[in-house]
């Protein structure tokens, strides 16, 4: 069976971190993500959709503290839903994004106010991998500088007919 969620959405506000009582971080993220299509009367529509994403010990710390409302970034990890009781004791429910891996896709101070989005190299807010041995000279490196188009896909007019 299989549980991951990948999403690339915008803050709608800045993190809000706090700390369990063993002491351990824990960072939410409200995040944005848009679509845009054409309905049965030609009118574009375009719909948000927000996810609640939660972020833990090192990872959360480094988010709270590099991120802000605005900010570009891909979340992946799993689906969980959680229960709780409100103040009057009735059981609730919550539906969110347990992150696992978080990368930051703009360059720390860049403004988000709109136009062109050039992402950064993907700064990964997890701590570092084991070295990986290095690939022969004749294979292309990964170049993370290269433009991956916009940020939503209404921000660009041919992504109407993309199939996913």
């Amino acid at each position: 069976m299989l549980n991951k969620v990948m999403i690339i959405g915008r803050l709608g506000r800045d993190p809000e971190i706090r700390y369990s009582q063993s002491g351990m971080a824990v960072c939410a993220l409200n995040v944005a993500t848009d679509e845009s299509y054409l309905d049965r009367e030609g009118q574009r529509v375009e719909r948000t959709e927000w996810h609640r994403v939660s972020v833990f010990q090192r990872m959360a710390e480094t988010c709270a503290n590099s991120l802000h409302k605005g900010s570009l970034v891909y979340v992946e990890g799993s689906l969980q839903t959680r229960k709780w009781q409100d103040q009057n004791g009735q059981d609730r429910y919550t539906t969110e994004i347990r992150a696992q891996r978080v990368l930051f896709l703009e360059r720390r101070g860049s403004d988000n106010a709109g136009g062109d989005v050039r992402p950064a190299a993907p700064r990964e807010s997890m701590p570092p991998r084991r070295p990986q041995r290095q690939a022969p000279a004749s294979q292309p490196q990964n170049n993370y500088d290269e433009d991956l188009g916009p940020a939503f896909p209404s921000e660009a007019s041919a992504m109407d007919e993309v199939p996913f």
